[in-house]
């Protein structure tokens, strides 16, 4: 037992493996516990902030307006007593913070991108100013049953690969199944997710696949709907910071080898377009129905609106458009900027759209 630090759970998993619902579940199973939430998504994608503003008892923005406030660095203090973040360039900032108000935190869980290796963020946790503060408790790896069964690794294999595209911090290009394997590497707990859509032959090829892969101490649960009991979740006390060093991956293999690595920029769309002052209202609108007509997968970036000194963020990720205000424009910063990747997707016939929204 680590009986004088903050034990720490951190879920990792392939974009769409359901991480963030597990998640959810956890934090509404938690009542009485004081939980430090980081997202860690280190600037890939956008923090879930339906999760945030309704973590953890479904609260809608109102009432967490109400019973929470907003503080610097993307913290959020909750009407429970919950902390959230975000993570978007440093892990340390963040952990020292949380190290600050330990005696307010009774536990940390950490949600990292789907792209993200375990491993160093377990390295982490034998920093200076870390180590003596806190554990992790756990490693948890998400993996998406069905998808796993079908040997596509992840629910949406292109919308993975777009997101690898986007993400400049890569700096190799493993397979699917070689990131799933360093994923798991460092796991302390399997869960397999969508367990409800597996029939009894899928189940088994599925447990061979992550037998085959995960030493025998480590246990697989099989989750439907993100729903796992807390104690299954929490309180292992597995210090698996002690044992990360012995965890050797693809992503170690690459770099003592010294390989070099195409990212395939080839398979995808890819182009930035700017252009003025834009009407949000009919931006949003022609954003919309650009993500409905075209095979666009990700587009990011800031709007500048006639007489708003705000610039206002559009981010889009599959289907879904997300739109906020972040801070001021800078001198000579203002313009509207967009990034879009996609397949097939043209860059004259994107601006020639967006341009219908100009000012």
């Amino acid at each position: 037992m680590q009986l004088n630090k903050i034990p720490t759970t951190v879920v990792t998993g392939f974009l769409g493996s359901g991480k963030t619902t597990l998640l959810s579940s956890v934090l509404k199973q938690a009542a009485g516990k004081r939980i430090a939430v980081i997202v860690n998504e280190f600037g890939e994608l956008d923090i879930d902030s339906d999760l945030l503003r309704s973590c953890p008892l479904d609260c809608d923005d109102e009432s967490a307006a109400e019973g929470g406030s907003q503080g610097e660095q993307g913290f959020y203090e909750l009407a429970n007593g919950c902390i959230c973040c975000t993570v978007e360039e440093e892990f340390l900032p963040v952990m020292q913070q949380l190290v600050e108000r330990r005696d307010d935190i009774d536990h940390i869980l950490i949600e990292t991108s789907g792209l993200a290796l375990p491993k160093p963020l377990v390295q982490a946790f034998n920093w200076p100013g870390i180590k003596e503060y806190c554990t992790v408790d756990a490693v948890i790896t998400v993996i998406d049953g069905p998808a796993v069964a079908a040997g596509r690794f992840a629910h949406d294999e292109e919308q993975v690969q777009a997101q690898r595209l986007a993400d400049e911090s890569l700096d190799h290009d493993p397979s699917l199944q070689e990131l799933l394997e360093d994923q798991l590497s460092a796991a302390d707990l399997v869960v397999v997710s969508k367990n409800d859509l597996l029939a009894e032959a899928q189940r088994d090829q599925v447990e061979a696949i992550v037998n085959a892969k995960v030493p025998a101490e480590v246990k697989t649960s099989y989750i439907s709907n993100g729903e796992a009991d807390l104690e299954m979740l929490m309180g292992l006390d597995c210090a698996t910071e002690e044992r990360i060093e012995a965890v050797h991956n693809h992503h170690d293999h690459h770099h003592d080898h010294g390989h070099d690595h195409d990212h395939a920029h080839d398979h995808f769309d890819s182009f930035v377009i700017s252009i003025g002052e834009v009407d949000s209202e009919k931006l949003q609108g022609i954003l919309k129905g650009l993500l409905s007509d075209y095979n666009i997968y990700r587009a990011k970036g800031f709007a500048a609106l006639p007489g708003k000194p705000m610039r206002q963020v559009m981010q889009a990720v599959g289907k879904r458009l997300d739109v906020y205000f972040d801070r001021p424009w800078g001198n000579d910063e203002p313009k509207t900027q967009l990034v879009f990747i996609g397949k097939g997707i043209e860059e004259a016939t994107i601006k020639a759209a967006l341009e219908e929204a100009l000012a």
